[in-house]
């Protein structure tokens, strides 16, 4: 297949584009840096500038191609949250997509499949619901944004075009992401769960997560959205007492959600919440989990063999 990737450099969209290309598919990345294209992911791949906000000779190379992905937006957890830095992380996501979607209307020849990536925050957050694709929006500031981007993207329906809105929970690998983030503390013994530890952790490996967007590909009765994270949702004690077993360090000391408070702002009210999310299409439908259980997703990260898709 011929496909256009955005966000391709990034912690799930350099894994992706790497393992689509050793699949035989023809990998073109739209992006702003085309010589980090070049440094993260070879010669084999084609760079094509854009800047996210702006139609442009981009445009040519979504002329009869088979998919777009994309998975472009400003990471979300990089910094305290100003008013400034949400306007951020809502316009690299809403009008990125916007902007893929009207040139996808523009082109004669235009992709079969539009996959565009979301969030399972789409659904906001409770203590005891069990959340799937039929569910709607919750009323937060991540159920607003999630709704925008997933509104941007179903556009390209309206052009013959089948899209898929991924929500994706917390992605699980060494080399970036919250699980990264979480476990410099344990390797120093003073990890633990951010408080209360009751809070819903949807996750899904990175193995699933790149495995089930190629077989979204592959499968096109499957439309709308898609819950992409394991079957195997666990709390946040559970998770960390978990990470501290594959590190084979305890997991004893909770983050107290005023230190978060400090250093996140209004971040920190998500991280102590959460929402149990479960991948009901992907059961349906018969998507084979690598990672269906914590266990084993982070003894695969942690048991010495490593990521499968280390780069």
């Amino acid at each position: 297949m011929n496909i256009v990737v955005t966000g391709g450099t990034g912690f799930v969209g350099r894994a992706l584009c790497a393992t689509l290309s050793r699949s035989g598919h023809h990998i073109v990345i739209l992006t702003r840096n085309a010589g980090a294209v070049l440094r993260v992911l070879g010669t084999n791949i084609t760079a094509v500038t854009w800047n996210g906000r702006d139609p442009g000779t981009w445009e040519e190379s979504l002329q009869g191609t088979d998919a777009v992905i994309n998975l472009a937006g400003e990471p979300i957890a990089a910094g305290r949250w100003t008013k400034e830095r949400k306007q951020l992380i809502v316009d690299s996501r809403v009008n990125a997509t916007q902007l893929l979607a009207h040139a996808i209307s523009r082109a004669s020849s235009r992709p079969r499949v539009f996959i565009s990536a979301s969030g399972v925050g789409y659904y906001g957050t409770s203590p005891d619901r069990r959340f799937d694709e039929r569910d709607g929006p919750g009323s937060d500031f991540f159920a607003d944004l999630c709704r925008s981007w997933e509104g941007a993207a179903l556009a390209a329906q309206s052009y013959n075009t089948r899209v898929l809105c991924l929500r994706i929970g917390m992605v699980l690998d060494k080399e970036g992401g919250a699980l990264a983030k979480m476990v410099p503390p344990f390797r120093a013994f003073v990890g633990g769960p951010i408080t209360p530890g009751s809070q819903w952790v949807s996750w899904i490996h990175r193995v699933d997560l790149v495995g089930l967007i190629e077989w979204v590909l592959a499968h096109e009765q499957i439309a709308g959205p898609v819950n992409v994270v394991a079957p195997g949702t666990v709390t946040m004690k559970e998770f960390c007492a978990t990470l501290g077993a594959a590190l084979k360090r305890p997991s004893w000391l909770p983050v107290p959600g005023f230190a978060l408070r400090l250093a996140f702002g209004e971040l920190a009210s998500f991280m102590t919440t959460g929402q149990q999310v479960i991948p009901k299409v992907a059961l349906d439908n018969g998507y084979p989990f690598r990672y269906p259980q914590l266990e084993f997703a982070l003894q695969s990260l942690f048991a010495g063999r490593g990521s499968e898709l280390a780069l």
